[in-house]
């Protein structure tokens, strides 16, 4: 059974719904989104905590979409095509604003369905998280282990609970280790190649109404940032874990090809 594993990342897209901040127009999200400020720092999140693992993934057969709006402004829309051209699993999105949120994420995600697969691995991921680089790798040696549920439903979650909080305030960077159930981050969601839903069009926090769900609770396998810029602000339901220091630093190495001591530096700047 051949697994597709495609992926939607948002970055600065203009819509109206979709987003926990709510605005009343197109004029007053464009406003928020693109403020050449907030736009720099997400960059940052993009390219320094998201792209690394992306680039080191183990298993290399994914496709991420990047979808964001054809008016981003320069040079951060070259800087995505750039990025496109270089990453052969990323693809550029440019998506007009549309005031049905869903419906444009359908349109970036359906051109890049493969027909030709069983089943589609749908996952999210947020321009300011990040996924551990065997994350592709192991979400379909761990499909195959259950994919009787998937032909049962036509639906199943596969979910990564274990991870780490990167939260930024005050000008200091917190690690806080997390298990939380169905975060954005790490969590797949399979269906059959023509369905017209991708991994939106489920809320990640109320999957069980609509599918039956695996929780994978080893090993670590997402990051999530939480900072001023957070469409949420908070650390939301968990489980602590613990982590000695030294040992969390050689995970952020082995897991996320992130170096603490070079993020903190960057942070500080």
């Amino acid at each position: 059974m051949r697994v597709q594993m495609l992926g939607l990342c948002r970055f600065s897209y203009v819509g109206l719904r979709g987003y926990q901040v709510e605005h009343q127009s197109y004029e007053e999200r464009r406003a928020y989104l693109y403020d050449p400020e907030r736009l720099e720092r997400r960059w940052f999140w993009f390219t320094e905590i998201a792209l690394p693992a992306w680039r080191a993934q183990t298993d290399p057969d994914f496709t991420l979409v990047v979808m964001t709006g054809p008016d981003l402004p320069e040079p951060y829309l070259s800087r995505l095509r750039d990025l496109a051209a270089e990453i052969p699993q990323l693809h550029l999105e440019p998506v007009p604003p549309m005031e049905r949120h869903l419906a444009a994420c359908r349109a970036a995600i359906a051109p890049h369905v493969d027909p030709s697969a069983d089943v589609i691995g749908h996952f999210r991921h947020d321009d300011d998280d990040a996924v551990a680089v065997d994350y592709v790798e192991a979400t379909r040696k761990d499909f195959r282990r259950v994919k009787g549920l998937w032909k049962n439903e036509g639906k199943l979650s596969l979910d990564y609970s274990r991870g780490l909080i990167l939260k930024f305030e005050k000008g200091e960077m917190k690690l806080i280790p997390r298990i939380c159930h169905n975060a954005t981050a790490a969590l797949t969601i399979f269906l059959s190649p023509d369905a017209d839903e991708t991994a939106l069009n489920y809320n990640h926090s109320k999957l069980a109404q609509w599918m039956p769900g695996i929780s994978v609770t080893r090993p670590l396998m997402f990051i999530r940032t939480v900072h001023g810029d957070s469409d949420s602000g908070d650390m939301g339901p968990g489980l602590p874990w613990q982590l000695e220091d030294d040992k969390l630093n050689r995970q952020l190495a082995r897991r996320f090809d992130l170096r603490r001591q070079r993020l903190e530096r960057l942070l500080r700047n």
